[in-house]
């Protein structure tokens, strides 16, 4: 294995001072851990957000804290192991995951926020283990294990006893059930159409391609995620690392694998399902997204990304037909708000201080057929 120098420094500075272990246990991630709510509470506040360096201050966790959220949906990049400071570790090893969740676990801030704040994780390709990678990374199965330890997730859970990181969860009582779905982009996902024009606008890493034998989820997700939309829920929130609606750009997104995208519209059309959002981050920015021809309702898109991590050096000019304004580059995390009583749903992107900078208030009867 090779680390880059900046990895391996930091690694052995931390290790004198005694700030992480040598490796992760299994309880280290149920330790100080705050309880998910009753199954009788309603969920009505839910902060989220991908995209953080753990090399990099933290602050962001007072902020999110500060919202009184009821739940925090970390929807990938939640650590950044295969890189320290923008130098790629060349060779992917299960250590550097692990170190680079230590190095969070470490973190003041995030302590107390996990506390306080019950946290479901789904991961991207940085968490994974190897930048944009699918089902070809050798090492996923270890870096599932590290991953489900360090977030406290149970031995005997159905998502440590099949292939993939995909998951779900409903809460609340009858009237207010909130399900949260995490879908898997990375474990089963084909290898990507390379650009013949990098850099491009709208074709900066790769391009869409149609071979119908390619997948994104595999069949095991197919089927499994085709079984989650027929359960009874009164919202429903499908996490995507990788953004589903946006196009215009030549990034990662269900785009890359067109007739995939198209076969997660038809299953929401097909399933009659209603009151979904769409969440994805990755991006480095922050976006709202919609179509209007998918199923019989609105389909929304929050994208929130990075925590700690913007590349935007000024305005982000990128467009795409679904865009929604103009995106937002500066950090961000989204928040989810539902008053069950007026039926009224709010979903927006705050900036550092907490502060709404993109936003939409719609009522619930119209995310309805």
């Amino acid at each position: 294995m090779k680390f880059s120098i900046n990895h391996l420094f930091a690694i052995s500075c931390f290790m004198l001072a005694g700030m992480i272990p040598h490796q992760l246990r299994a309880e280290d991630g149920l330790s100080d851990r705050a309880p998910f709510p009753a199954e009788s509470s309603a969920i009505s506040r839910i902060a989220f957000g991908s995209c953080a360096d753990e090399t990099r201050p933290q602050p962001f966790w007072n902020s999110i804290a500060a919202q009184n959220p009821d739940l925090f949906l970390f929807t990938g990049d939640n650590v950044y192991a295969d890189q320290y400071k923008g130098e790629w570790i060349r060779e992917p090893a299960l250590e550097p995951i692990s170190y680079a969740y230590a190095l969070l676990g470490a973190i003041p801030e995030f302590k107390d926020f996990r506390r306080s704040v019950p946290i479901i994780a789904g991961w991207d390709d940085h968490d994974y283990g190897l930048n944009d990678a699918g089902a070809e990374f050798p090492l996923k199965e270890g870096s599932k294990n590290i991953m489900l330890d360090f977030f406290g997730v149970p031995k005997d859970a159905p998502v440590r006893q099949r292939d993939g990181l995909y998951h779900a969860r409903i809460m609340g009582p009858v009237g207010q059930r909130v399900q949260i779905i995490f879908l898997d982009t990375r474990w089963f996902r084909s290898d990507l159409r390379p650009t013949d024009e990098r850099g491009a606008v709208g074709k900066e890493r790769y391009l869409p391609d149609p071979d119908p034998a390619k997948t994104m989820l595999g069949e095991a997700q197919w089927t499994w995620l085709e079984q989650q939309l027929q359960k009874p829920a009164d919202l429903r929130i499908l996490v995507s690392s990788i953004q589903v609606l946006a196009d215009g750009h030549g990034w990662e997104g269900w785009h890359s694998l067109p007739l995939e995208r198209q076969r997660l519209y038809d299953l929401i059309n097909d399933s009659g399902v209603s009151s979904l959002l769409i969440l994805s981050g990755d991006r480095h920015v922050g976006g709202l997204y919609r179509r209007d021809d998918i199923a019989a309702f609105p389909l929304y898109e929050i994208t929130s990304s990075s925590l700690n991590l913007s590349f935007a050096k000024g305005p982000v000019t990128e467009t795409g037909p679904h865009q929604m304004g103009q995106l937002y580059g500066p950090e961000n995390f989204g928040m989810i708000e539902v008053d069950w009583d007026r039926r009224i749903l709010s979903f927006d992107l705050r900036d550092m201080a907490g502060d709404p900078v993109r936003g939409m208030t719609i009522a619930l009867d119209d995310l309805a057929p």
